[in-house]
């Protein structure tokens, strides 16, 4: 097993919380990068994920570069497209879409990707991801062409995350996607957990520290925290007082 996979599926077992800040580095301006470091050190966070939808600029590795100078947590990729690929991160979150059905984000992408992956020392973890309705259309959406799981469907939740794991899936994410309205819901998030034995991912629409306890409460190993951080680097520190 894999040193970073391995330290999730420990939390998973002892009950510790994981947290990860999501960085697209198209919403990044490298003057401000070194006091945007800083705040995440003083963050609670475990581990670091890096990508967007689009990548824009061309300051993912400089990105990377400056965050494994100061920081000692892991920086995964968390790509939308095999273009996103860099032997710089510590990891890679190889995501399946197994909520849509468009074969480009079930394989398509996959197969691009896995010679470039072969000859890096990523650690690639194989990750079943799930998109579920938010409220509003999200990034993820409208770029994969792929219609969320209705949020009052648990049960189709429930059984994609079951087929993903029989798959051979390391890890679950359940996504209500970046600046969603509302946060997976939190029975979905307990039905899902009581019914895999990978750890479960939970990320979009967390906004308050309130949320975050209910959705570890209800079963998530990790918690992912991308818009609310962009919109206030004080997030953290704010929502523990």
């Amino acid at each position: 097993m894999n040193k970073i996979y391995a330290e999730i599926v420990a939390a998973k077992r002892e009950g510790r919380k994981l947290l990860a800040i999501l960085l697209d580095p198209d919403k990044i301006q490298l003057a401000h990068l070194a006091d945007l470091i800083t705040k995440i050190k003083n963050a609670p966070a475990t581990h670091i994920f890096i990508g967007g939808s689009l990548l824009f600029s061309d300051t993912q590795e400089e990105i990377i570069r400056e965050l494994k100078a100061v920081l000692t947590v892991p920086v995964l990729l968390f790509p939308s497209n095999a273009s996103h690929i860099t032997n710089l991160a510590d990891g890679i979150l190889f995501l399946s879409l197994l909520s849509g059905r468009n074969p480009e984000y079930l394989i398509g992408q996959h197969v691009q990707a896995a010679p470039l992956l072969k000859q890096t020392q990523l650690e690639v973890m194989a990750t079943g991801y799930l998109l579920v309705e938010s409220g509003r259309q999200t990034t993820v959406s409208y770029m994969s062409g792929t219609t969320p799981i209705p949020k009052d469907k648990p049960e189709i939740a429930v059984a994609t995350a079951m087929a993903g794991e029989m798959l051979g899936n390391k890890l679950i994410y359940l996504e209500a996607g970046s600046g969603a309205e509302n946060h997976v819901p939190l029975a979905m998030v307990k039905d899902v957990s009581d019914n895999i034995d990978i750890p479960l991912i939970v990320g979009g629409g967390i906004r308050s520290q309130k949320t975050m306890e209910a959705l570890y409460q209800a079963g998530a190993t990790m918690l992912v925290i991308g818009t609310a951080f962009e919109k206030d680097t004080n997030f953290f520190r704010e929502a523990q007082v």
